[in-house]
């Protein structure tokens, strides 16, 4: 079991880093650039090409059934759990098979309405009880994976 971080603009890399450290797990951290990371054999920076969904294509290659995967890219997520690796947004919702097919739509339907010229504006400021969810949905995973593996 392995953590990937698709980490370009992630908030919670830092918690992340706490969850894994506590069950032992290796995590990735792929970016597009330098960003520091705690030194550590268990924390691998991998600094990937810039460019359109390299780091995503690197995390797709690699995710397999048992990882987790901390992303908001939602055709990522999509990605990662047709490999069986699990994917968790840093707000703590956790993507699964059966909402994956209605996130991928609801993002299309606001690609087109983008698309057309109206402003609909970001999403919300990322928060404290944000921070807090993550951490719940990350243990949670952790422990649900660990016991797919028993």
């Amino acid at each position: 079991m392995r953590i990937f971080i698709d980490a370009d603009a992630c908030p919670v890399k830092d918690e992340t880093y706490k969850v894994a450290a506590r069950y032992g797990l290796k995590t990735f951290v792929v970016c597009n650039s330098f960003i520091r990371v705690p030194t550590t054999p268990a924390i691998e920076l991998r600094v990937v090409e810039a460019g359109p969904d390299v780091a995503d294509d690197w995390i797709a290659g690699e995710a397999a059934p048992g990882d987790i995967v901390v992303t908001n890219d939602i055709p990522l997520a999509d990605r990662v759990l047709k490999a069986g690796a699990a994917a968790i947004a840093p707000n703590g919702r956790a993507f699964t098979a059966d909402s994956i097919g209605s996130a991928l739509a609801q993002r299309s339907i606001m690609e087109h309405i983008r698309s057309t010229g109206e402003v609909t504006g970001g999403p919300p400021p990322f928060a404290a009880a944000d921070r807090s969810r993550f951490l719940q949905a990350l243990d949670e995973a952790v422990n649900r994976e660990r016991r797919k593996k028993r």
